[in-house]
């Protein structure tokens, strides 16, 4: 089962302000995250964000919500995205597969990937951007998610997939701004 763009979306979860600097490898989850937003919107692909309880978390990341229009981001007081219905209304929530990043991988990430895999979603979390304060909570949270029939992917693999052919001037450039 390859990732199409033209059948998924990505969902990116909880990267705010007050929360990532306690996440370990904090910037390198935001630099994956930014990076999947940017190919994803150069491909045509609906990006969808998340806020947990932005009055006290904060919001999104600035650099993140400097690329996503404010109908792309949904608040939440539920950990799941889903429980919390703040998917809903935003663009892209009705494709069938649903790539994610975010944060933290073992709270919000978990249970939002485990309510789409019950929903009948294809999800490929991504490993590089997905992160929890602790190493240990993350590769839990990714062997459970696995184990519960999410992909778990790199960022690399879901560019490729989306572009599914080399050859191409999307191809090229592409890879020229992304794939260096």
């Amino acid at each position: 089962m390859l990732i199409d763009r033209d059948r998924s979306v990505l969902l990116v979860v909880d990267i705010q302000e007050r929360l990532l600097p306690h996440i370990h490898e904090g910037q390198a989850v935001l630099d994956h995250a930014v990076w999947l937003v940017k190919v994803a919107q150069r491909l045509g692909v609906p990006v969808m964000l998340s806020e947990q309880y932005p009055k006290g978390i904060g919001p999104t990341v600035a650099v993140l919500r400097g690329l996503t229009f404010p109908e792309a981001i949904g608040e939440k007081l539920h950990f799941s995205c889903v429980a919390a219905k703040c998917l809903e209304p935003l663009p892209g929530v009705e494709r069938p597969q649903v790539v994610v990043a975010g944060t933290e991988s073992h709270v919000c990430v978990l249970q939002t990937v485990l309510d789409l895999l019950g929903q009948g979603k294809q999800v490929f979390v991504v490993a590089e951007a997905v992160g929890s304060r602790r190493p240990s909570d993350k590769e839990l949270a990714l062997a459970r998610m696995r184990a519960h029939g999410a992909e778990i992917v790199s960022r690399e693999m879901v560019a490729f997939e989306w572009l599914k052919q080399a050859g191409t001037d999307e191809f090229r450039a592409v890879s020229r701004e992304f794939l260096k």
